[in-house]
C-alpha cells in the first residue's frame, strides 16, 4: 500500500469557467484540418455501394491516369495484415476467432456498404473525388442481412460461409437456472434499442507526415493516441518511438473516436510509400456510414415477481448487433454485467449472442452496454408495475439495494461500490412534483384530452473507469509555472480546467499559472486516453497523487531554505510556503523551483528538481447512478410525442467542478432524449441503408428539447483518492429509459403495454390506432 493521498476539502464545489473556451468560440480551436502541412496531398477512399458482394474486378487504371492523381492503391498494392476482431472477449464459443478479421482495404468480398476497397491520393479533393467516381468495380451481388433476428436463423446467408455461422461470440450465464421459481406473475417482453449513428461535429480525420529518419508524425481526431500509435507502428513496421501521434481538439467522440480505423492505417502506409504527407478527412454522409454505430440490441426479458411487486428473477436473451466486423462483441457482456440495475433481485439468468450483419461496424457509443442494460430493467419494472396495478415508483422503492448494503455483489457477479438509490429517486419525485403530475394526468384523462400527459421513471446505476489506470506528471518551474501531463484525451469535457483546479488547490498556485499537456505521445511517455467515464477518476487521480509528491518535495525544500521545521510550515497557499506564525518567512515556488535545480542548495538526500510522475491504479470500478422523471405530452391525433419536463438527479461521487459536470449532464441529456423521440438508423429491405446523411437521420435542435431541470446528491467512491465517480455517461443513460416509460405511461389506459425507440408519430399513432379497433 502507497501513502495515502490527503485532498483538500476545498478543491471540491469550484464551479470554475472552463479554460478551454475562450479559444474554443473565437474559432481558434485546432482540428486536423486545421493544421497547415506543406506539400500534403488528400486521401479519398473509394467505398462499397454494395451490401454484400464479391468483387470480380477492380479496374483502377482510369482513376491512376486521371488528373491531379498522384496513386491509386488496392488492399494488394498496401500489402497490410488483416485487423483483428475483439480478441479479449471470450464466451462459450471461446474467444473471437481471427476469421472475423477485417482486410484495411477490403480484397475480395465487401460486407456492409461504405467499405473501401480502394485509395486515391490526388493534388486536390476535387481531383480525388472526380477520379473515384472513375473506378467502377464489378460486383456479384450477394444476399445481405442487417436484422439481427433474422442472421441467427438457420437458413441466413452468412458472411462468413466457412464459418457456419454468423454468431461470432456467444456466453451464457446460470442459463440453466429456473430463476423464475417463486413468483406470482411473470411478465415478458421484446425490447429493441436501436442502432445509431454518433455524429460528431468534427467527423473521423487524420494526417500523416513522414519525417526524415523514417519515422511519422500523426495528427487523429481520436480519443486514444497512444493506441493509434502502437497500431501504425505495427502497421508499418516502426518502433513506437518512430511514431508522434497529436490529437489537437476532438470535435465529439462519444466512443465513436476509440477506434483505430482502416482508413488511418491505409493513409498511413500510402503515406510511406510516396513519402508525402497525406490528410483524410471524412464527408459527413461517409462519416454516417464509415464511423462505427451504437446500440443495436434486441432484448427477450421475462421478469418474474410476487403479487407485492417484489422482483424475485429475471431471464434476459440478449442479440447484439456487430455490423460486419465484431469489434465491439464485449458489449453485450457489459449489458449482462449491468442487468440487476439498482434492484436487489435474488436470481439473474442470461445467454448473450454477439451477430454480425451486413451493416457498418457497432462499437461503444456513449455509455457503451450500460444503456442497453438500463433500458431493458427499467421496462421490465414498469410491465411490473402495470401488471400488478402497482405505481411503478412504489414497485422501484420496494426492490431497490438499500445504502447499508454496499458493497454489494449482484447476481449476476457485479460488486457495486457505494450507493444511496433511494435518496436519489426520492430527490427526483420531490423536484417532479409527482402526486400533482399523477393528478393532471387522471384529469386530462377524465376529460378525454386528446394531449395525454406521461409520466416516466428511470432508476438506474452504471459503471465507470474499469479498474483502470493511468499517467500524470507534475513539474514546478523557476518561472513560477507548473506543468501537468496526463494520459487522458479530452474530447469536449473540459479536463484542462479540472486538472488545473485540482494542481491549483493541492500546491496553493494560481489557476492560471497551471498548464496542462495531453493526447501528444511526443510529450507524455504513455495514456490510455478517454473512454468509459475515467478521466477524473484514473487520469484526476494520478495528477493529484504527483502533485502531493511535489508538493512534499518542496515542503522539505521551504523548511531547509527558510531553516524552519517542516511541521512548522502552513499549507502552500497564494503561490508560496510560509513559517506558522511569521507570514514574512516566506518562499515562493518560482524561488523553490530555482533552488532545486541547484544540487548545491538541496538538502541531503533529495534530489534535483520539484517533478514526481507515474501512474494511478484504480482498485476497481466505480458505478455512479441517479433517478430521472420524464414528463412528456402525447398527441393521440397525430402519434406526436412531446417532451414537457426532465428532471435528473445523478450522483457522481465528489463534485470538483460543478459547471463541467452539469455541462456532462445537459450534454448526456439530450443525446439520450434524442435516442427516445428521433434517431434511428435504417436500412431497407436489400440492406440498401436509408439514413445515410442528415436529411434522412433525425437529430433534433435545441428546440425539442425541454428546460432540463437538474439536482445532484453526493455519494463517495472509495476506489480513489477524489472519491469521484464518472458523469461523461450518466444522463445518456438514464434518460432514454423515462421517456420511454413515459410516452407507454400516457397510454397506458388504452392497454399499451409496450413502445418500441423511437417513439416517432407513427410508431405511437399505429399503437393507439391498434388499441382502437
Amino acid at each position: 500500500m502507497g501513502a495515502v493521498t490527503i485532498v483538500p476539502p476545498s478543491m471540491f464545489g469550484v464551479p470554475a469557467l472552463r479554460s478551454e473556451d475562450p479559444r474554443l468560440i473565437r474559432g481558434q480551436g485546432r482540428y486536423v484540418e486545421n493544421i497547415p502541412i506543406e506539400g500534403a496531398v488528400r486521401a479519398m477512399f473509394v467505398r462499397s455501394i454494395m451490401p454484400h458482394a464479391r468483387l470480380l474486378e477492380v479496374d483502377l487504371e482510369p482513376a491512376r491516369v486521371a488528373p491531379g492523381v498522384l496513386a491509386v492503391y488496392s488492399a494488394d498494392d498496401l500489402d497490410l495484415p488483416p485487423m483483428p476482431p475483439s480478441g479479449n472477449v471470450e464466451g462459450s464459443s471461446g474467444t473471437i476467432e481471427a476469421a472475423f478479421g477485417r482486410e484495411v482495404l477490403a480484397r475480395d468480398t465487401v460486407r456492409f456498404v461504405g467499405e473501401p476497397f480502394a485509395l486515391i491520393l490526388a493534388d486536390s479533393l476535387a481531383a480525388a473525388e472526380d477520379a473515384a467516381e472513375l473506378v467502377l468495380p464489378e460486383y456479384e451481388p450477394l444476399e445481405a442481412v442487417t436484422d439481427v433476428e433474422r442472421a441467427v436463423a438457420d437458413d441466413a446467408p452468412l458472411l462468413w460461409p466457412s464459418r457456419g455461422t454468423n454468431i461470432a461470440n456467444a456466453f451464457e450465464t446460470n442459463w440453466d437456472a429456473d430463476v423464475l421459481e417463486g413468483a406470482d406473475v411473470v411478465v415478458e417482453g421484446r425490447f429493441v434499442n436501436q442502432r445509431l449513428a454518433p455524429v460528431p461535429m468534427e467527423t473521423n480525420a487524420i494526417a500523416v507526415v513522414p519525417g526524415p529518419e523514417g519515422g511519422v508524425t500523426v495528427w487523429v481526431s481520436t480519443q486514444i493516441p497512444f493506441d493509434v500509435r502502437d497500431d501504425i507502428a505495427d502497421a508499418l513496421g516502426l518502433e513506437k518511438a518512430q511514431v508522434r501521434t497529436i490529437a489537437p481538439d476532438v470535435g465529439g467522440g462519444f466512443g465513436a473516436k476509440l477506434q483505430v480505423y482502416p482508413e488511418y492505417l491505409a493513409v498511413a502506409k500510402a503515406a510511406m510509400l510516396t513519402g508525402r504527407p497525406v490528410r483524410w478527412a471524412e464527408t459527413r454522409s461517409e462519416s454516417m456510414l464509415g464511423l462505427t454505430h451504437g446500440r443495436g440490441q434486441v432484448q427477450y426479458v421475462k421478469i418474474g415477481a410476487r403479487r407485492d411487486g417484489t422482483i424475485v428473477g429475471l431471464r434476459v436473451d440478449l442479440l447484439a448487433d456487430m455490423g460486419a466486423y465484431p469489434i465491439g462483441a464485449y458489449l453485450p457482456v457489459t449489458t449482462q454485467e449491468m442487468l440487476s440495475g439498482v434492484y436487489a433481485i435474488p436470481a439473474i439468468a442470461c445467454r448473450g449472442r454477439s451477430v454480425v450483419t451486413n451493416a457498418t461496424p457497432i462499437a461503444p457509443y456513449r455509455g457503451a452496454g450500460r444503456p442497453e442494460a438500463t433500458a431493458l430493467i427499467e421496462r421490465a419494472i414498469d410491465l411490473v408495475a402495470n401488471e400488478l396495478a402497482l405505481d411503478p415508483a412504489d414497485v422501484r422503492r420496494m426492490n431497490l439495494i438499500p445504502a447499508d448494503a454496499f458493497p454489494y455483489t449482484t447476481a449476476s457477479g457485479t460488486t457495486y461500490d457505494s450507493g444511496e438509490y433511494e435518496r436519489a429517486l426520492g430527490e427526483a419525485l420531490q423536484l417532479a412534483g409527482y402526486d400533482a403530475l399523477r393528478a393532471e394526468q387522471a384529469n386530462r384523462r377524465a376529460r378525454g384530452d386528446h394531449l395525454l400527459l406521461g409520466v416516466g421513471l428511470c432508476t438506474y446505476v452504471e459503471i465507470t473507469s474499469f479498474a483502470s489506470k493511468e499517467f500524470g506528471s507534475v513539474e514546478a518551474h523557476p518561472d513560477g509555472s507548473v506543468t501537468v501531463l496526463t494520459g487522458v484525451t479530452p474530447n469536449g469535457q473540459g479536463h484542462e480546467t479540472a486538472f488545473a483546479q485540482m494542481t491549483s488547490a493541492m500546491l496553493g498556485v494560481p489557476f492560471d499559472a497551471v498548464h496542462v499537456m495531453h493526447s501528444d505521445t511526443g510529450l507524455v511517455p504513455r495514456g490510455q486516453g478517454t473512454w468509459g467515464s475515467r478521466s477524473l477518476q484514473a487520469g484526476g487521480s494520478a495528477v493529484v497523487e504527483q502533485a502531493a509528491k511535489v508538493a512534499e518535495k518542496a515542503r522539505v525544500l521551504a523548511a531547509h531554505l527558510l531553516e524552519a521545521d517542516v511541521a512548522d510550515l502552513e499549507p502552500p497557499a497564494d503561490g508560496k510556503f510560509s513559517v506558522r506564525g511569521a507570514p514574512d518567512r516566506s518562499i515562493t515556488w518560482a524561488e523553490l523551483a530555482g533552488a532545486a535545480a541547484d544540487p548545491d542548495r538541496l538538502p541531503l538526500g533529495l534530489e534535483p528538481g520539484l517533478v514526481s510522475a507515474g501512474r494511478f491504479r484504480q482498485s476497481s470500478s466505480s458505478f455512479p447512478f441517479g433517478a430521472h422523471v420524464a414528463v412528456v405530452e402525447v398527441d393521440t391525433e397525430t402519434g406526436e410525442v412531446r417532451s414537457l419536463r426532465h428532471i435528473a438527479v445523478d450522483d457522481c461521487g465528489r463534485i470538483l467542478n460543478p459547471m463541467l459536470v452539469e455541462g456532462q449532464v445537459h450534454g448526456g441529456l439530450a443525446q439520450g432524449i434524442a435516442q427516445a423521440l428521433f434517431e434511428e438508423v435504417r436500412f431497407d429491405e436489400l440492406g440498401n441503408p436509408m439514413s445515410g446523411t442528415l436529411t434522412t437521420y433525425a437529430m433534433p435542435s435545441a428546440a425539442e428539447f425541454p428546460w432540463f431541470e437538474t439536482a445532484h446528491t453526493e455519494t463517495p467512491t472509495p476506489t480513489n483518492p477524489l472519491g469521484a465517480k464518472g458523469v461523461g455517461e450518466s444522463a445518456c443513460i438514464g434518460s432514454t429509459p423515462a421517456v420511454q416509460n413515459a410516452a407507454v405511461d400516457a397510454l397506458r389506459h388504452f392497454g399499451v403495454r409496450h413502445l418500441d425507440l423511437p417513439l416517432s408519430p407513427e410508431r405511437v399513432f399505429e399503437a393507439i390506432r391498434s388499441t382502437r379497433t
